[in-house]
């Protein structure tokens, strides 16, 4: 295992005789057995910064170091690291067993040492009656197993995982996020994922990087990143649904912008009046999608208490201790 270190990262690519950066300065730390989610929407740079890690893209400058070797000019094969595709990638003539084993016989392992190794991440994913399958005998969660059992297999200092629960259907996403957590905890490998799902970045991270536009807005723990968003994207992208922003409401100071989760807004004889636009069910809570004026604002709602009427009006207040207030032209959190 090994600590990974992102050292001022940049990517860029030449067009003609233009060049166009997407990864612009990227500094983390990550920690020798930490799970580290890269989470942010299509075309931020997340895989990008992902496949440098692997080696699978250049470095146009800065540095990325696994353990305390500085990996930029080190072919993929160099750099100890396994990586789980969201494709599965498995081939589809071989059995469970000779996917799992076919890197470690390239690398000319003993025999006694391949089915050892095997058999232990067979145990570990539960593959073990199905080892003699062929990948087309498998369901979409099975294979993804096999292609886990695979990076397991090697034994790396860093696995990488490029969005692997994205073909899989909304149960089996929740469960195979189980199996992932459940396998860092037994094998404590520093591991890098990536997801624009910000559900599964959540669930699965003990810090997460928040990535914008080839930039990282925030790194930190769910905790820190949901309760304390440094920026408004930050707060609009993490959370579902996400941060109500206003600019218009009362008691918000010029050039502000004021921040408050749907879960912070409570019914209040003295508070806002909102006007109803919509409600949605969803099981144990309800959404109430309101108007305040010309901007909009979402209250969540426990599922007994009664909803209210669609177009007409209620009242509610903030909770003034979780009030978030940002730079309405920069975006980033004010004191």
């Amino acid at each position: 295992m090994a600590s990974l270190s992102f050292k001022h990262v940049i990517k860029q690519y030449q067009q003609g005789r233009q060049s166009l950066q997407v990864i612009h300065g990227i500094d983390a730390e990550i920690g020798d057995g930490e799970f580290v989610v890269i989470v942010g929407p299509s075309g931020c740079g997340k895989s990008t910064l992902l496949r440098m890690v692997a080696g699978l893209e250049e470095i146009s400058g800065g540095e990325i170091l696994i353990g305390p070797r500085v990996v930029n000019r080190l072919e993929p094969a160099q750099r100890d690291i396994a990586m789980v595709f969201q494709n599965y990638a498995l081939y589809p003539h071989m059995s469970v067993f000779d996917n799992m084993a076919y890197g470690l016989k390239i690398a000319k392992l003993a025999r006694t040492e391949i089915e050892s190794r095997v058999l232990r991440a067979a145990r570990i994913l539960e593959l073990e009656p199905l080892l003699d399958r062929k990948p087309r005998q498998l369901s979409g969660g099975q294979r993804q197993r096999v292609a886990m059992g695979r990076a397991i297999v090697r034994q790396p200092q860093v696995f990488l995982f490029d969005e692997p629960l994205s073909n899989l259907d909304a149960k089996l996403r929740a469960q195979t996020r189980l199996e992932i957590q459940q396998l860092h905890r037994e094998l404590g490998v520093t591991s890098l994922f990536v997801t624009h799902d910000q559900v599964e970045a959540m669930t699965l991270a003990q810090r997460m990087i928040v990535m914008n536009k080839g930039r990282m807005e925030q790194f930190g723990t769910p905790e820190e990143v949901y309760a304390r968003p440094a920026t408004t994207f930050v707060a609009s992208f993490i959370g579902s649904p996400p941060m109500n922003l206003l600019q218009q409401a009362p008691g918000v100071a010029a050039g502000a912008i004021l921040g408050i989760r749907p879960e912070h807004v409570d019914l209040a004889d003295d508070g806002w009046t909102l006007q109803v636009e919509s409600v949605e069910l969803l099981g144990a809570e309800r959404l109430v999608h309101t108007r305040l004026g010309t901007e909009s604002l979402t209250l969540r709602m426990p599922e007994e208490q009664v909803p209210p009427a669609l177009g007409g009006s209620l009242r509610a207040r903030p909770r003034a201790d979780r009030l978030h207030r940002f730079d309405a032209q920069t975006g980033i959190r004010l004191p």
